[in-house]
């Protein structure tokens, strides 16, 4: 049987027998005309979760992103967000072609803000500039390397936000990993945002599905604006049913993936040619490659083919995720894998020419 280590995300788990049979024997309705029982069930706890009224399920983060903006502003507004988040970065300029908005940069520290920065980013009231209506946090940090945002930064940034009368977003794809590397429940984190998305096709290990969380209110206009965008599902607990049993089952293993991202972090470390170019917090390993050792592009190229899988983020660095599809032990495996090529590209015996996935 070929070798498959599979780290380019944790969107790439499978339902395991055991959700797949929960999957099969769910009930379900349509959920455009009523309510899905099973969807309703997870709104329910989702909401519950995170200390908010209500919860609208959605098919991607992407999809609960975009409606949490379109809730809070009007086209013409301005939202505030980390130069690296994903709502910029990774959902193809929607809030500009699906709402009309423009993004005010803000740029952390591998994503990380600080209060001090926000200082002085919200418009004048002038006719020439836009209205900043919003503030967006992403916790962890997909590109920062997973980092988990310092809880008394989120509680300073978004207080600073309320007194100037913005309303607040988190993008809290994988925030039951910055729950379990910090034990700080999703509600506290929760509580400093007036809306919040939560991934569940992630750590969590559901085939697909986000949940908005909101006011009762907000979640009525999320619903309408689901249905606009195309994302009003019907008989929608055969999907709902993956998460639901996500979240029964699979939050407090959550924490054996942040210590599989450890054993990377240390074979990078002591590694020749390999560097961390920051903190691991969570579940993601940023690895950079010294040019002696080639490109980012090619060192995947050559780990795919020797049965690791990872992403080339730029010419440089690679990303590597550990998850609930992948053990200890093949962490491990990976780790040796990848300290023998490498050191066989510094000693001349192997040579790099392959091109792998990139993101």
């Amino acid at each position: 049987m070929t070798l498959s280590i599979d780290l380019r995300s944790d969107t790439v788990t499978k339902p395991s027998a055991a959700m797949r049979d929960f999957i099969a024997n769910c009930e379900v309705d349509d959920d455009v005309i009523d309510v899905d029982p099973t969807v309703g069930a997870l709104q329910e706890l989702i909401a519950e979760l995170t200390g908010k009224e209500a919860a609208v399920f959605m098919p991607s983060g992407t999809m609960t992103n975009q409606i949490g903006l379109r809730v809070h502003c009007r086209p013409g507004d301005e939202f505030i967000c980390e130069s690296g988040c994903h709502i910029y970065n990774y959902e193809q300029g929607a809030y500009a072609s699906l709402s009309g908005l423009s993004p005010s940069l803000v740029t952390g520290n591998n994503g990380i803000l600080e209060p001090d920065q926000l200082l002085g980013t919200i418009k004048a009231d002038n006719e020439h500039f836009p209205i900043t209506k919003l503030l967006c946090l992403e916790n962890t940090h997909n590109r920062g390397g997973g980092r988990v945002q310092p809880y008394e930064n989120v509680e300073q940034i978004c207080q600073w936000a309320h007194e100037n009368g913005l309303k607040t977003h988190l993008d809290g794809a994988r925030l039951f990993n910055a729950v379990a590397a910090t034990g700080i429940s999703a509600k506290e984190w929760a509580s400093h945002f007036d809306t919040v998305s939560i991934c569940f096709s992630k750590g969590l290990g559901a085939p697909v599905g986000s949940a908005l969380c909101g006011t009762k209110e907000q979640m009525y206009y999320a619903r309408r604006h689901r249905k606009a965008f195309g994302g009003g599902m019907r008989q929608a607990g055969i999907i709902a049913a993956g998460a639901l049993f996500a979240l029964q089952n699979n939050v407090e293993r959550m924490t054996q993936d942040h210590e599989n991202a450890q054993q990377l972090a240390s074979m990078i470390k002591t590694t020749d040619g390999l560097s961390l170019p920051g903190p691991v917090d969570t579940n993601i390993v940023m690895m950079d490659i010294d040019k002696k050792v080639g490109t980012a592009a090619a060192l995947t190229g050559e780990l795919d083919s020797q049965g690791v899988r990872c992403l080339a983020l730029g010419p440089q660095r690679i990303r590597l995720v550990t998850h609930l599809d992948v053990t200890t032990e093949q962490v491990s495996t990976a780790c040796g894998i990848i300290i023998k090529t490498v050191n066989e590209v510094l000693d001349g015996s192997r040579e790099l020419s392959g091109s792998g996935a990139q993101y």
